[in-house]
């Protein structure tokens, strides 16, 4: 990276917004008849409307020039190269090998990946198909009817919100479902309608030493066990881990165990064996088609120009927000409520990708990096947190996602629902300026006075910035395609902050206090004198409340 060619494009961006920041985007509609067609892309049936943002092309050339001076071809080579662009974990980030159909292969340290990868796919999917269609059974020769996924983050997080959003391509007698708090109420309430003879578990969990995950793992085993006898273990888990040692003391099978590689982080290994439990839910051609939806991304990420480059737009646009404008969270809302998960999904790629505050050489950033990433799905949250996105202090930019077209739902309801996506982006962006306000309440036959009291609760500002995805339906290849355009775009944004968004130790800190707490909770005369005031009150206290 050229650090002195991109704090000129930041400042010429800044010198840009001045210059822009008095033009209204409903006046440059405006003045463009030709805007939608001219600050939108396609990728084949997904459309991706951007031309609700305040940018003219002048803005455009200015943010592409910022990519070019992050050197972002030459990263973006770097990684599908394999190179090591995880420095401080000294490994590539090749989520995209998992889903790779070019036939071309794709080295590590020199060596081709692509078959152990391919293998590693058959393997799932000929374990998933036998499961389906009962070879697989339980201790009793039961068909399975349940299979619940233990894991957290990464392992929890993808599979579940995939599973969840492509439920229309489900076996209507298998249901997923999905463990992954410590908190015992989780599992509590997943075993409370399942029954053990029917039951296979899948223990999700790279190393097998992940503290929520083998507590969830302990527990469930220990309740077949109850039921079925110790003997039944063997055939109610599976395990997607590495740890070969670890699984075999825990009692699964060796053939019922899946692997994946440490180039796979844990955000991205939904695209790996750790998408068995969606596998088996939605059967191997429909997992297929969601990998080759996150190939169609990858092919279109690295071969289309920057300028129509759709995760690279998200992403140049996404820092024009957050760094020239300063605006601190993007709302993603999507209509569909099969999508409701895919926005926390989006929290744990987004924020703990790029949630950091040093360089890639470690020197402090500059300027602001990641910023807050939440939503929930229309039409619920515009009678939840819309007020504020309308008429609040502060302003977060929209990503609306809908389909043009409903998946196993009522098509009536779904044009109310269509229609609600459209007025919510309309009015972020028309806004209702106080003369028009003034009329609509005196047309009401209110009195002038009531109208001066009324009209400024009513204004909106408009002008709030929101781009919207609009694609055929919601099918596992679009929802591959989605997912891979949203993990390009924190890669591009990271490559703009220079900032490895690979690694995690924010991560780490609270887990290694946790391990040191955990007998000091558990015993109420441990010395809690060496921790801080808070803490060891909050012990006492605890301990107070149940009388120890």
């Amino acid at each position: 990276m050229d650090r002195t060619a991109v704090a000129a494009a930041f400042a010429a961006l800044e010198t840009h917004r001045v210059e822009i920041a008095s033009h209204r985007v409903i006046d440059l509609f405006a003045a463009d008849p030709s805007r939608f067609a001219n600050f939108s892309v396609k990728l084949d049936d997904l459309v991706y409307d951007y031309s609700k943002n305040r940018l003219t092309k002048a803005t455009l050339g200015h943010l592409l020039d910022l990519a070019r001076a992050a050197r972002l071809e030459e990263r973006r080579s770097a990684l599908f190269d394999g190179e090591k662009v995880n420095a401080t974990e000294n490994r590539p980030a090749l989520h995209m090998a998992l889903r790779n159909f070019s036939g071309r292969p794709i080295l590590v340290d020199g060596a081709d990946v692509m078959p152990a990868v391919l293998a590693e796919r058959k393997k799932v999917a000929a374990f998933a198909d036998a499961v389906r269609g009962g070879t697989i059974c339980g201790a009793r020769g039961d068909i399975f009817t349940d299979i619940v996924n233990i894991g957290i983050g990464g392992s929890d997080l993808g599979p579940a919100m995939a599973a969840r959003a492509l439920s229309p391509f489900g076996k209507p007698d298998l249901k997923p479902h999905f463990v992954s708090n410590v908190d015992g109420a989780d599992i509590a309430d997943v075993l409370a309608g399942l029954d053990p003879a029917t039951t296979l578990f899948i223990v999700s969990s790279k190393t097998f030493t992940t503290q929520e995950t083998m507590t969830n793992a302990a527990s469930a085993r220990a309740w077949v066990a109850a039921a079925l006898g110790e003997e039944a273990v063997g055939d109610h888990f599976a395990a997607v881990s590495t740890r070969l040692n670890k699984v075999a003391e825990f009692g699964v099978k060796s053939d019922r165990v899946f692997g994946f590689w440490d180039w796979v982080g844990g955000r991205y290994s939904m695209w790996s064996a750790i998408g068995l439990s969606l596998t088996i839910a939605i059967g191997p051609q429909n997992f297929e088609e969601f990998l080759r939806g996150g190939y169609d991304v990858d092919e279109h990420f690295q071969r289309t120009p920057l300028s129509h480059n759709i995760p690279v737009l998200m992403a140049l646009i996404g820092v024009w927000h957050r760094n020239i404008w300063g605006y601190a969270a993007q709302a993603v809302i999507p209509y569909d409520q099969r999508l409701a998960r895919f926005p926390a999904y989006l929290q744990q790629l987004d924020m703990e990708s790029n949630g950091k505050s040093v360089m890639r050489d470690g020197a402090p950033t500059p300027r602001a990096t990641g910023g807050i990433v939440f939503g929930e799905p229309g039409t619920n949250s515009q009678h939840a947190f819309f007020q504020l996105l309308h008429q609040g202090t502060e302003i977060a930019p929209v990503d609306f996602l809908v389909a043009a077209q409903p998946t196993d739902a009522d098509d009536h309801h779904h044009t109310l629902l269509f229609a609600n996506c459209l007025a919510q982006s309309e009015a972020f962006l028309r806004g209702r300026p106080e003369k028009e306000v003034r009329e609509i309440l005196q047309a009401q036959g209110l009195s002038s006075a009531q109208v001066d009291e009324l009209a400024p609760h009513k204004v909106f500002s408009g002008d709030r910035p929101s781009s919207t995805f609009l694609y055929r339906a919601l099918t596992p290849r679009t929802l591959g395609r989605i997912v891979a355009l949203y993990e390009h775009k924190v890669f591009v944004q990271s490559v703009i902050w220079d900032i490895n968004p690979f690694d995690q130790w924010g991560v780490e800190l609270g887990k290694e206090l946790c391990n040191r707490l955990v007998p000091l909770v558990a015993d109420p005369k441990a010395d809690v004198s060496g921790l801080d005031g808070s803490t060891a009150g909050l012990i006492a206290a605890r301990n107070a409340l149940l009388g120890a």
